[in-house]
């Protein structure tokens, strides 16, 4: 539980916004994807990008909602998104599938990671609806990394 003083509460927020940072670089990313994908399999990964964009793009008003919650500011622009994420820019629009692939499945995992280390921040900061919140987030990016990972063969 936090106490008077000690610094969870803001490792809590810092890591919202940097989840929140993730979420919008990782839409823009699958959305590129899903609009530039070619290939034998373009019809099943336009699909599944779009799938996954739309999953994401749900979690990002959720997410900015728990900073408000804890009475804290949220990202306000374009430069404190990008600022912010540890999302990877992609600006290629003719890369292979498999590359488009591979990309979002690192994605994933790191944001996995990063959920993870955000649940015990969470946690140390007696926030038990994120805490609950980050369970069903993880159990999101487990399943679009599964999908992906699968895509691959």
């Amino acid at each position: 539980m936090a106490t008077t003083g000690d610094n969870s509460k803001q490792a809590l927020i810092e890591g919202l916004n940097g989840l929140l940072a993730d979420h919008f670089a990782l839409y823009i990313k699958t959305k590129n994807f899903h609009w530039h994908v070619k290939g034998p399999r373009f019809r099943d990964l336009h699909l599944l990008f779009d799938e996954q964009a739309v999953e994401i793009q749900g979690q990002i008003d959720i997410i900015a909602e728990r900073v408000r919650k804890n009475d804290a500011k949220t990202l306000t622009s374009l430069s404190t998104i990008m600022a912010a994420t540890s999302v990877p820019e992609e600006n290629a629009t003719d890369l292979d599938a498999d590359t488009m692939v591979k990309q979002l499945s690192e994605d994933n995992a790191a944001l996995i990671a990063s959920l993870k280390a955000l649940k015990d921040a969470a946690d140390k900061a007696g926030d038990n609806a994120t805490d609950g919140l980050i369970d069903d987030w993880t159990d999101m990016a487990e399943q679009r990394l599964w999908f992906l990972k699968a895509s691959l063969g």
